[in-house]
């Protein structure tokens, strides 16, 4: 079993495993008269393969208990997926590195402040969506298209928050 703490997310220890969402850290600059902000390109889509193209969803996730108990992470080989809590939800993210295995020690935990949101590259290994305190509504983009854009990989681990 592989127990870990949930460390703050920054866009530094989160970049081996792809981007960190957050108009707070982005360059802006106005569009519509002045009247709007826009924060460009705060995520790098893939989409790779066959009649690949990009889907945009909503999820809602039932919130977890602590400490978080998984058995397994997943990845998506042909596509990117990001997650933006779309009302300051915190939720726990546990990733490993691209590769056909998962290595325990390269394994990370990290718990986001609620108006943070992550973009895991393709074939990045995660866990599934793990929202904190109360009902999360998230915007996800991610792959569609033809081919297994989804593998999983048993893994028993226990995630717990700092005190």
């Amino acid at each position: 079993m592989l127990t870990l703490t949930a460390e703050p997310l920054t866009s530094e220890a989160f970049a081996p495993f792809g981007e960190v969402i957050d108009a707070r850290e982005s360059p802006s600059f106005a569009i519509n008269a002045g009247r709007t902000q826009r924060h460009h390109d705060l995520a790098k889509v893939q989409t790779l393969g066959e009649n690949a193209h990009t889907l945009i969803n909503l999820f809602v996730s039932q919130p977890v208990s602590l400490p978080l108990e998984l058995t397994f992470l997943e990845r998506h080989p042909l596509g990117s997926q990001a997650f933006m809590p779309l009302h300051q939800e915190r939720f726990i993210v546990v990733v490993a590195p691209l590769g056909e295995t998962i290595d325990p020690k390269a394994v990370r935990a990290f718990v986001t402040d609620g108006r943070q949101g992550v973009n895991y590259r393709a074939g990045t290994w995660h866990a599934i969506q793990s929202v904190l305190e109360r009902e999360g509504e998230f915007l996800v983009v991610d792959r569609g298209g033809e081919g297994n854009n989804c593998e999983e990989c048993s893994l028993e681990i226990t995630v717990d928050l700092r005190e």
